[in-house]
């Protein structure tokens, strides 16, 4: 056990110790944050061919606000280097992007690329510094997910700005959460993966792929159920049903007041 005791007292004992003990916390925690099975698949790699096609489209459509290497401009669209494949994919697939307007807003309108030049400019913005990528199939598949689960986290994390069943709301200084009824899974789960305009980036430490996975389902199985209650009034909470409510019930008041009026006036 001498050798041991000489060992440890060595100058670099110390520094090995920590070396040591950094790798294993790096191990553990790798292990903890890195998603297992299929869930955490996705979409495969592009090729040299789609990448570059992806440039071309960039550079006829985009390169305009955002710089001929997606570096940004100063007066017009931000970097796109480093937001990955997931970001581009939700923005061009949605129609927010390309945007007519520098600055505002960029609301929901008929996408202006097709499903496979979206894919390919997203591969070349993902060449350009990583990112998140584009959710495989079976990441964003509603079969088998935990739909009760996905309610809890809804509630606890979206419907401040988009309502309890996805129907959207306004926000401070000219904004809005718009309303989630035309979204795809695909384009739920990589909002939640990158957080376009005023909403909050939800990683996969914060929420897990399968969680996302369970709120998605969540938000898709509300568009079907139906309205027990008759009108759904927009399915967007008590200010409807109230303002409904207190307007029939002064309609209701003033129509009696002049029945009631009406017939002092004959009985006069």
């Amino acid at each position: 056990m001498s050798w041991i005791t000489a060992r440890r007292r060595h100058p670099a004992a110390g520094y090995a110790v920590v070396l040591l003990g950094l790798i294993a916390i790096g191990i553990v925690y790798a292990a903890i944050t890195t998603p297992g099975g299929g869930a955490s698949a996705a979409a495969p790699p592009a090729s040299r061919q789609e990448t570059a096609e992806g440039q071309a489209l960039f550079a006829q459509t985009c390169a305009t606000c955002h710089g001929m290497y997606a570096q940004g401009t100063p007066h017009g669209g931000p970097s796109l280097i480093g937001v990955g494949a997931a970001a581009v994919d939700f923005q061009v697939s949605t129609g927010r992007m390309p945007g007519a307007e520098i600055g505002a807003q960029m609301a929901r309108k008929p996408p202006r690329f097709n499903t496979k030049q979206t894919h390919q400019i997203a591969a070349y913005i993902a060449s350009l510094g990583g990112g998140p990528a584009i959710p495989a199939p079976e990441q964003v598949s509603t079969a088998g997910a935990n739909v009760g689960l996905g309610q809890e986290l809804f509630v606890t994390n979206c419907a401040q700005c988009h309502n309890f069943v996805g129907a959207g709301g306004d926000l401070t200084y000219g904004k809005y959460a718009p309303p989630l009824t035309p979204s795809t899974p695909t384009q739920i789960y990589e909002a939640m993966q990158t957080g376009p305009e005023a909403m909050p980036v939800f990683n996969d430490t914060t929420i897990t792929p399968t969680q996302k996975r369970d709120i998605v389902a969540y938000v898709t199985q509300t568009r079907a159920e139906p309205n027990p209650g008759g009108f759904s009034l927009g399915r967007v909470g008590p200010v409807t049903e109230g303002l409904v409510a207190w307007l029939g019930g002064i309609g209701a008041l003033v129509l009696s007041a002049w029945w009631i009026a009406a017939k002092r006036r004959e009985h006069s």
